[in-house]
């Protein structure tokens, strides 16, 4: 599977880093950061596209993405997404992840969620979007921010069809 994370808004990238570093080593892996996120970003990191390089494969639905999960989602981008507005490779890459009936994963990081929000949320749910915000749960025992985290990434690797044992799952 070809598997693109995408980081937009600074609060919660090291989330999408940990998903991206996450994803085991038998997918085909791109990470897409945005401006405001690209001082945080990690050089050594391989297969980085930045948000201004709106030509690169992403944004050809010849390219073959099969998942593209946008973490941490700013309201911003979730506006732009269901507006259907796409000025850089993020929003380019989930308009062309849209057109070709592929996963697409948005992962917003404000609360409360506004009317408007909701509103952005729900239209692309009804495209088949998954909008799943890191929400925390219980039943897994966590112990640790990091087990939190892992229960996140765990979560969004199920929604998506990436196999994984990153948390505990639940048994009555």
């Amino acid at each position: 599977m070809k598997i693109a994370v995408a980081i937009s808004g600074a609060s919660g990238i090291h989330l999408g880093i940990k998903t991206f570093e996450a994803i085991p080593k038998t997918h085909e892996k791109y990470l897409i950061i945005t401006k405001n996120a690209k001082a945080v970003a990690k050089n050594e990191q391989k297969n980085i596209f930045y948000d201004e390089d709106i030509w690169a494969g992403p944004a050809s639905g010849s390219f073959g993405l099969d998942v593209l999960m946008v973490i941490p989602c700013s309201m911003n981008t979730l506006a732009k997404i269901a507006a259907g507005i796409a000025d850089n490779l993020t929003t380019r890459a989930a308009s062309v992840i849209i057109k070709e009936q592929k996963k697409l994963l948005l992962a917003p990081r404000e609360m409360p969620f506004s009317p408007i929000a909701l509103e952005n949320m729900h239209k692309l749910a009804m495209l088949n979007v998954i909008i799943a915000p890191p929400v925390a749960a219980y039943y897994s025992d966590q112990q640790s921010l990091e087990d939190m985290e892992s229960f996140f990434i765990g979560k969004w690797f199920d929604l998506v069809g990436i196999e994984n044992d990153l948390y505990k799952r639940w048994q009555p």
